[in-house]
C-alpha cells in the first residue's frame, strides 16, 4: 500500500505546469484565430441577412401570383395586390398626380434597380436605387404599409403613399362587379398583400430595409389584352434585391 502511494506521489511530482511563456504564446494564438475569424463571421452574418432578404422577396412573388391566378379565376382579368383593376398602375409618378405610359413607367422601375431603360440595354449608366434614403424611393409604395408595426420603414417620406382604393366604377368589388374578396367588398393594397399571408408581416432583416413593389399597369382588350407586371424589392438596396414577376 505504501509503495502505491509512493508512486501516486511521485508521478503527480513529475507533471509540470506550463511556463508562462507557453501560456504567452498559446493567448497570442488564440487572439490571431478570433482576429482572423471575425470578418469571416461578419460575412457569413451578412450572407445570411441577404438570402432572407431574397428568400422573402420570392415569397411575395409566390403570393402574388396565387393571388393573380385568384382573380384571373373569379373577377374576369387577372390583377396584382394594390391594383383596383388589371389596367390600372401602382407607384410610379401616379403616386405625385402624373401619368405614364406602361412602357416609360416601366422603363423608370429598370433604371432604378438595373441602371437601363429597357430588357438587354446594353448602355446601362448604373442603377440608381441603391440606398433606403434618396428620392428613387418615392414612387415605390410599401408592401405592408410605411407604418406597419412589425417592419415599418426606416423612412416613410421616402417612399409613395401607402395605396389606397380609389376606383369608383366598373372594379372589382364595386358595384356589382365580382370581387376576390367578395361582392361589394374592396381593399387597399397593404391589406390585400396581409391577407395573402395570414394576416401577418414579413420584414427585410436590414436595418434599413423594407419590402416595397410597383405594378406596371397592363392594357388591351380580347385578343389583344397584355398583363401587368409586379415588380418587389428591398429598399437596404433596390439594385440588389428585387424580383419580377411577369404572368
Amino acid at each position: 500500500m505504501k509503495q502505491t502511494l509512493k508512486r501516486i506521489i511521485k508521478s503527480v511530482k513529475s507533471v509540470k505546469g506550463n511556463s508562462l511563456a507557453e501560456f504567452a504564446t498559446t493567448t497570442a494564438l488564440m487572439a490571431t484565430l478570433a482576429a482572423t475569424a471575425a470578418p469571416k463571421l461578419s460575412e457569413m452574418s451578412e450572407g445570411a441577412k441577404a438570402e432572407k432578404s431574397r428568400n422573402e422577396l420570392d415569397k411575395l412573388i409566390k403570393q402574388a401570383g396565387q393571388f393573380y391566378q385568384d382573380t384571373a379565376d373569379i373577377e374576369g382579368r387577372g390583377r396584382f395586390p394594390g391594383q383596383d383593376k388589371y389596367d390600372d398602375p401602382v407607384g410610379g409618378t401616379v403616386a405625385s398626380g402624373g401619368s405614364y405610359s406602361s412602357t416609360s413607367h416601366e422603363s423608370e422601375i429598370l433604371k432604378d434597380i438595373l441602371g437601363v431603360a429597357a430588357y438587354g440595354d446594353q448602355a446601362a449608366a448604373g442603377a440608381t436605387f441603391t440606398s433606403y434614403d434618396g428620392s428613387d424611393g418615392q414612387d415605390w409604395v410599401s408592401v405592408f404599409g410605411k407604418s406597419n408595426e412589425d417592419f415599418p420603414a426606416p423612412n416613410a417620406d421616402d417612399l409613395a403613399a401607402d395605396d389606397t382604393f380609389t376606383c369608383t366604377a366598373d372594379c372589382p368589388g364595386v358595384d356589382n362587379y365580382p370581387s376576390v374578396h367578395g361582392d361589394g367588398t374592396t381593399k387597399a393594397g397593404k391589406d390585400e398583400w396581409k391577407g395573402l399571408f395570414g394576416g401577418e408581416v414579413v420584414g427585410s432583416q436590414y436595418q434599413d430595409g423594407h419590402f416595397v413593389y410597383q405594378v406596371v399597369a397592363g392594357g388591351g382588350t380580347g385578343d389583344d389584352v397584355y398583363p401587368p407586371i409586379l415588380y418587389v424589392a428591398d429598399i437596404e438596396n433596390a439594385s440588389h434585391f428585387n424580383n419580377v414577376l411577369m404572368p
